[in-house]
């Protein structure tokens, strides 16, 4: 027997790994079992450029469960360790001291970068475990098998035991505090999270008693010998959708790993990207497109991240581009390193490369389906235009690529893209100061009249809805100044699009003010702005709107959840009462001598141009509709 100090210059590294290394402790099975997929490949490797004629073929990964001795235990037939290479991998470790070790890594994203920077897979096991044993046999000719065992201190023990299997067993004897992994629903879980799709079969199963050897094998006494009975079942798909070539891929295997992804997911994604690179890096992995919710931050954290087929994690918020995490999937490469901080991740360059060749990739697909079949491209517009809108906002690159596939229907549901909307409209709808004006309603429903009346002017109107439209209009109009959205709502429709023909009033200035000062005694001051406007005298005789840059401004604020603004009073609630200088309604309240009257008529007419716009409720809409039976019958 050997006795020995781990080589480290702190006489107290265990516990500082314990505490440091990770927030939740249950990633040490996923180091583990990967060391021990590790090994497995490595007889791979080996095995293909000749230097091992061992058979290959039955290579799995063991995690057995025993609660009566209180021990999980990590096995696996691979290529196993020599007593020279467990005493280098094992018991040689870098560490200048505790107390650098500590302030150098006690940033809460720094303790997840400390097993992939000192290569500490193996010591994520002193998280859980009081002891921890190695049984050990190399693969290599005439190999002795050694054991090596820790209590938690620098100080262990090596010695040679007998091990007729050739590989390694890592037992991890439980501490009292760590309990809940030796629940099997726990380790079952940990281990569908983490190894779900790791390349080699990872066995599970809870060691239940001893049993007479069934192929009949005795001992030195002629007894049977006992072998363990083990309850296990393959918990991982080893060679899983991704890995494969696309072109031996049919819909109804991306469909079926669908599910498997997202088993509660009843809905099927609408389609998917396959990513196969293998230069100038690695990367391969599926991107589902789902149907889309209003709700961005329900669809988010779907793609989960691999390296190897090791997960890492399903928060690629910041590691990839910020749209791309509406999107359902997988991402696998090795150039992700699998044990490294956030921020690493961030600032790693290969990261950087990967997630700019993701955002051409997914840009090019849906350019390719545009070309390839626009009406099926139309047909699922609804259900991806938010995902499309939010890239657009987000990231420059996909911004000028969506150019060419992005879409924007009309009041009439007809599909254009911006360059073949401008190229119909721009006649029509150009104003006197040379703008193409882009008309649109957020709902055409609720905003009929105003949609009626510009398109009884010639003019085409686009139907704009969703979270997104302020924001991404304003983007459309920095890299198009000859170009300018409003709402149809905005404003009187000759002055949505001025022409250098304007209607003229009926009324004289001193007319209008006498109008405007008996609507002004009426209305709320504070909420509208009184204006006297010459119209067509077949429109509405009172026409409320808001500004087109006033509402943009507040629709921005509350989809970036910055209410502090209006808070302050800098964007109230503000409408114009727009009065139609020249409809015969208006004009009967110059010759109308009852205050009473006429107030009952301004009233009645306000309460028109309220119902209108949805803005007439409660006790209001109740005076409304008493108003208007007294003036039927």
């Amino acid at each position: 027997m050997k006795k020995g100090k781990i080589n480290v210059e702190t006489q107290n590294i265990f516990p500082i790994i314990k505490q440091f290394l990770y927030s939740d402790h249950e990633i040490f099975l996923r180091e583990l079992v990967s060391n021990a997929v590790d090994a497995t490949q490595k007889m791979k490797t080996l095995k293909t450029v000749g230097e091992l004629n061992s058979d290959i073929s039955k290579l799995k990964v063991e995690v057995i469960l025993n609660k009566k001795s209180k021990t999980l235990t990590i096995r696996d037939n691979g290529i196993g360790m020599t007593d020279k290479e467990l005493d280098k991998y094992i018991n040689q470790i870098a560490f200048s001291g505790a107390e650098e070790f500590v302030n150098k890594y006690k940033d809460a994203d720094k303790k997840n970068s400390i097993i992939g920077h000192f290569g500490l897979g193996f010591y994520s096991a002193f998280m859980v475990a009081k002891e921890v044993e190695i049984i050990t046999k190399s693969q290599l000719p005439n190999s002795i098998p050694v054991k090596w065992i820790c209590d938690g201190s620098p100080n262990y023990t090596m010695e040679k035991v007998k091990k007729k299997t050739k590989g390694t067993d890592v037992i991890l004897h439980i501490a009292d505090d760590s309990l809940e992994f030796l629940e099997k629903e726990r380790i079952s879980s940990i281990l569908n999270k983490y190894c779900k799709f790791l390349p080699v079969k990872i066995k599970f199963g809870e060691k239940k008693e001893l049993i007479d050897d069934p192929k009949g094998k005795k001992d030195k006494e002629g007894n049977l010998e006992k072998i363990e009975k083990i309850s296990d079942n393959i918990i991982n798909n080893t060679n899983p959708t991704w890995k494969k070539r696309p072109s031996n891929l049919k819909e109804e295997h991306y469909k079926s790993f669908y599910k498997e992804l997202y088993p509660m997911e009843f809905a099927d994604p609408l389609f998917h990207i396959h990513l196969n690179v293998d230069f100038p890096f690695n990367l391969t992995g599926i991107l589902y497109f789902p149907k889309l919710k209003n709700n961005l931050e329900v669809q988010k954290n779907k793609i989960n991240l691999y390296s190897n087929q090791v997960f890492i994690t399903d928060n690629v918020e910041n590691i990839v581009p910020e749209f791309l995490t509406l999107l359902h999937g997988v991402i696998d490469s090795p150039e992700i390193p699998l044990n490294v901080s956030r921020s690493y991740l961030q600032a790693d360059s290969n990261v950087k490369k990967i997630s700019k060749h993701i955002t051409k990739k997914v840009a090019d697909k849906l350019n390719q389906m545009f070309k390839k079949d626009r009406n099926d491209f139309e047909n699922k517009w609804d259900d991806i235009k938010t995902f499309i809108e939010y890239g657009m906002l987000t990231e420059q690159q996909f911004f000028q690529k969506a150019s060419e596939f992005a879409l924007y229907k009309n009041t009439e549901n007809e599909y254009y893209t911006l360059s073949e909307f401008i190229e119909k409209i721009k006649d029509n709808q150009k104003n006197k100061d040379g703008k193409i004006i882009v008309l649109y309603s957020h709902n055409t429903q609720e905003q009929h009249s105003f949609v009626k009346t510009a398109r009884d002017k010639g003019y085409q109107v686009l139907s704009l809805g969703g979270p997104l439209v302020s924001h991404l209009i304003s983007r459309i109009e920095s890299e198009n100044t000859d170009i300018q959205f409003t709402r149809v709502d905005a404003d009187i429709i000759d002055k949505l699009i001025e022409k250098d023909d304007t209607n003229i009033s009926k009324l004289s200035n001193k007319e209008e003010e006498k109008i405007q000062k008996m609507i002004e005694e009426i209305v709320d001051k504070e909420k509208f702005t009184v204006k006297i406007q010459s119209m067509d005298s077949n429109e509405s005789p009172i026409i409320i709107t808001q500004s087109e840059y006033m509402r943009r401004m507040k629709e921005q604020q509350e989809l970036s959840g910055s209410g502090g603004m209006q808070m302050f009073g800098l964007i109230p609630e503000s409408y114009n009462l727009d009065v139609n200088a020249n409809h015969e309604l208006i004009s009967i309240l110059l010759v109308e001598k009852s205050k009473k009257k006429r107030n009952e008529l301004i009233n009645q007419l306000l309460d028109l141009a309220l119902l209108s716009q949805g803005m007439l409720k409660g006790e209001k809409l109740t005076s409304f509709i008493s108003r208007s039976v007294s003036l039927i019958k």
